[in-house]
């Protein structure tokens, strides 16, 4: 007998881990390792059980996916995961991502998806329906733009700048920048009122998270 992909669902939704059921049962190749209806089961199952793939929302009980995800990076359990959400922005989507997500569906569509989805995660590649895909296309190119506005205003800054910049942002004083750098403190001054101005911040709370977002430290 083939191998059948083996699929956990977690849902607090009894009716949608139903409809999702019925979508299963009718592929020969995939079939349903039981489902959980708080984030708590889901870790208390991952605990002597496994699937190949798990089915996950975001909005549970007592926890989230969000914090299942987290578990399971601590505990290195090991699960490809689809998270299934009625929430699509595509920050949450990046978030979830990062946290070790393969797939993420909008409820709306995974009648049109699911399994496809299943097929291509237990291939070990991504899955997103369009309309995320979209999304997180648009916040890419914003992102890269964004990206390449503070790469100009690096460019205004002289060699110099950078440097006391730096050496703000790792919350350096006036004298200790002055001894580093072999100037006055009263030039080190000067520098950081030049740096108010390019970057068009106010304080020096402003140049250190400037200094952060531009991975400048």
């Amino acid at each position: 007998m083939s191998y059948k992909i083996k699929v956990h669902i977690a849902d607090d939704h009894k009716i949608l881990i139903e409809g999702v059921i019925a979508l299963i049962n009718i592929e020969d190749d995939i079939e349903v390792e039981g489902f959980s209806l708080t984030g708590r089961e889901v870790i208390n199952w991952s605990k002597q059980n496994t699937a190949d793939i798990l089915i996950l929302d975001i909005n549970m009980p007592e926890m989230d996916g969000i914090d299942v995800l987290k578990t399971f990076q601590q505990r290195d359990t090991k699960i490809k995961t689809i998270i299934l959400s009625s929430l699509s922005d595509p920050k949450l989507v990046q978030e979830m991502i990062v946290l070790g997500a393969n797939g993420f569906l909008e409820k709306s569509s995974a009648s049109e998806h699911i399994v496809d989805a299943i097929r291509a995660v237990n291939k070990g590649l991504q899955y997103f329906n369009e309309d995320i895909k979209s999304k997180l296309f648009n916040l890419y190119v914003t992102g890269s733009k964004n990206k390449i506005k503070r790469e100009e205003s690096h460019k205004s800054l002289t060699e110099r700048e950078l440097e006391v910049l730096t050496l703000i942002a790792k919350e350096k004083s006036s004298s200790e920048i002055a001894d580093k750098l072999r100037i006055s403190v009263k030039t080190v001054e000067t520098y950081r009122r030049s740096l108010y101005k390019k970057l068009k911040v106010k304080n020096v709370v402003g140049l250190a998270m400037y200094a952060v977002r531009n991975n400048i430290v």
